[in-house]
């Protein structure tokens, strides 16, 4: 049993038990899921007064996280993706909004160490590697999902280039050390770690949401902030660890694997007219539906992930379809749980409801379930597009293979 009650059922993508990873992945695996029953206890508190878990981002960091995620050529041990995509799904499931964090604090520590490898490298792995906290700060107001893309132009100043503007959706950002944030400098997407705190940057105080609320993704203003060239680091290219869209697909699967095992546990104990709700076929076949489907996810992604650990470069476009499917999956099963779940489920006391309101989320993250749709369906079908010149250059017409 978990600990608020509700019936355990094995993740349904589960490799730990088939030898395909490596031993230190496999330890590293046991000792997070030992700190899960913790996270999964606490959520709902972290959920309500949305605050961060940093007790369990700490946890995490003990217990190995960030010397795993670091690539050998960094210091690290350089864990598989597809350990990489079990480790983010295990927490996910416990704490979805850990897991958020996790994972951005990954991708942007791993991002910093890698882009600026030539000058400040071994210092952001340093400072990685001593528990030091990253945060993404990509995403802009009028960039939409095209967060590698971004609309603010640095202008040029002593000792580096001045950014004006503001960054949203930025996950764990009032407890960070560090930013990864991208510019345009001559017009060219650029990126650059900004230490935090500093006076110029601010947080605007907007994060009241419907799921995910743990994470506190605040909107984050530069005013006139200095991007030291020190700091500036070259664009993400093959071969860099891609932490953040290995790892999106994870949220949601995990997410959807914690709402199955609620929506079983109540049907389960629910009794209706003498008899456990889980006897009333339509329940039994609408689960049936939801476990296989899920099931049918994972594999999706766990081959995506394979690719990505081969250097298959198809592997970006396999991920964008894992995290369609396991968005798409998520919200479905979650959906399944408060129908199930009837009333009871709807109380704020029923982790239930907290599914249902964190699989929202995931269908919203860059890549959203739309633009991956677009992309996908325009790779099937062969479509090419006109592509949106940036400032001063004319536009070229070509298949948009990837977003």
């Amino acid at each position: 049993m978990r600990p608020d009650g509700m019936a355990e059922l094995p993740i349904v993508g589960s490799v730990t038990d088939n030898g395909e990873l490596a031993s230190h992945e496999q330890q590293l695996l046991d000792r997070v899921r030992e700190l899960t029953p913790g996270f999964a206890a606490a959520a709902a508190g972290y959920d309500d007064r949305a605050e961060i878990h940093v007790a369990a981002l700490d946890a995490l960091h003990a217990a190995g996280t960030s010397r795993a995620l670091l690539p050998a050529a960094l210091g690290g041990e350089g864990i598989s993706y597809l350990a990489f995509g079990e480790l983010i799904g295990l927490i996910a499931a416990a704490d979805p909004s850990v897991a958020t964090i996790a994972l951005m604090h990954g991708g942007a520590g791993v991002g910093l160490a890698q882009l600026t490898r030539d000058s400040a490298g071994d210092f952001f792995a340093g400072q990685f590697l001593a528990g030091r906290r990253f945060a993404n700060a990509l995403s802009e107001p009028a960039s939409g999902n095209r967060f590698l893309n971004p609309q603010h132009e640095a202008a040029p100043a002593e000792g580096g280039w001045l950014l004006d503007g503001a960054k949203r959706f930025v996950s764990g950002s009032e407890i960070a050390d560090y930013l990864l944030v991208n510019v345009l400098v001559d017009n060219q997407p650029t990126f650059f770690g900004v230490p935090l705190p500093d006076q110029s940057v601010s947080v605007i105080p907007i994060w009241d949401t419907l799921g995910l609320r743990a994470t506190r993704s605040q909107l984050l203003s530069f005013d006139k902030t200095l991007l030291s060239p020190a700091y500036r680091g070259r664009a993400p290219g093959p071969g860099d660890f891609a932490a953040i869209p290995a790892g999106l697909p994870a949220i949601s699967l995990g997410i959807a694997d914690a709402a199955l095992a609620a929506l079983a546990g109540h049907a389960r104990t629910r009794i209706i007219l003498g008899a456990p709700l889980s006897h009333q076929q339509w329940v039994q076949h609408e689960v049936a539906d939801a476990q296989t489907r899920l099931a049918a996810a994972h594999a999706l992604y766990q081959q995506a992930l394979r690719q990505a650990d081969r250097g298959d470069p198809a592997f970006f476009g396999a991920l964008d379809r894992a995290k369609y499917l396991a968005n798409k999956t998520a919200v479905a099963v979650a959906q399944l749980g408060v129908r199930i779940g009837g009333a009871s489920g709807y109380l704020k006391t029923s982790p239930i409801q907290r599914h249902f309101r964190d699989a929202q989320a995931g269908q919203l993250m860059a890549y959203s379930t739309e633009v991956l749709a677009t992309e996908i369906g325009r790779d099937v079908l062969g479509v090419t597009v006109l592509k949106p010149a940036r400032r001063g250059q004319h536009p070229v017409v070509a298949a948009t293979r990837a977003v």
